[in-house]
C-alpha cells in the first residue's frame, strides 16, 4: 500500500505548529480526532516532544496513519484509536482535544455529537484545538470557500463550511470558552477554546 498523502497537510503543518506550540506548551497529551493520513500526528509530536500525541479516526484510515507512525518511530506517538462519532469515544480524559478539517466533512448531527465528546472527555482546564474554514455571520470569508463549500455539498449534501458562531454556541453548551480565533493561510482558522 502506498503510503497516504495530502498536500494541503503538508502545506498547514507549520503555521498550524508554530500556533500549537504555544496553546500546547504545558499539556501532557493530546486526542487528534480524525487524523486522516497522519502527517499532521508525525509532525506535531517530533515538535512537541513534551506531550504524548494519541491518533484517532475510523478504522479504514489506521493502515495509512500507521504507516507514517512505522516511518517516524517517535515514543510519544501513540497508534490510531478507532473513533467514529456516532460511538462513545476510546478514552477516558485528556487534557486537549485537536481536530483539522473535519467539521465541514462530517454531518451536521456527527458536529454536534463531536461536542458532546469534547463535553465528556475534555479535563479541567483542557484545551481544544479546531482547524479549518469557517463562515462569520453566515457569510464565506473567501470566493475560494464559497466554491469549496459548493463541491462539497456536491458530494453529500449534510457537509460544508460550518458557522463560526454555531461552533461557539456548542462549544459554550460543552463548557468551553473562545480563547483565540487566529487566521491562518488559505482562508483557514484556528479556534483556540478552554474549558474553565
Amino acid at each position: 500500500m502506498t503510503k497516504p498523502f495530502s498536500q494541503a497537510c503538508e502545506n498547514n503543518k507549520a503555521p498550524i505548529l508554530s500556533e500549537l506550540e504555544y496553546y500546547l506548551s504545558s499539556v501532557p497529551d493530546v486526542l487528534e480526532v480524525g487524523s486522516g493520513t497522519g502527517q499532521h500526528s508525525v509532525y506535531f509530536a517530533e515538535h512537541l516532544p513534551h506531550l504524548h500525541w494519541y491518533t484517532s479516526d475510523l478504522a479504514m484510515h489506521h493502515q495509512g496513519i500507521l504507516q507514517w507512525h512505522q516511518e517516524a518511530q517517535l515514543a510519544n506517538l501513540h497508534p490510531p484509536l478507532v473513533l467514529d462519532l456516532n460511538d462513545s469515544w476510546p478514552v477516558q480524559t485528556v487534557s486537549a482535544i485537536y481536530t483539522a478539517n473535519t467539521l465541514h466533512i462530517v454531518s451536521l448531527p456527527l458536529v454536534k455529537r463531536f461536542f458532546e465528546g469534547v463535553k465528556e472527555h475534555l479535563a479541567a482546564e483542557g484545551v481544544l484545538c479546531i482547524y479549518g474554514p469557517f463562515k462569520y455571520q453566515g457569510r464565506f470569508t473567501s470566493e475560494s470557500n464559497q466554491r469549496f463549500d459548493a463541491f462539497l455539498k456536491e458530494q453529500d449534501p449534510q457537509s460544508g463550511i460550518r458557522d463560526f458562531e454555531m461552533i461557539q454556541q456548542l462549544a459554550q453548551q460543552a463548557g468551553l470558552s473562545l480563547e483565540q480565533d487566529i487566521a491562518m493561510p488559505a482562508n483557514n482558522q484556528l479556534l483556540i477554546f478552554k474549558r474553565q
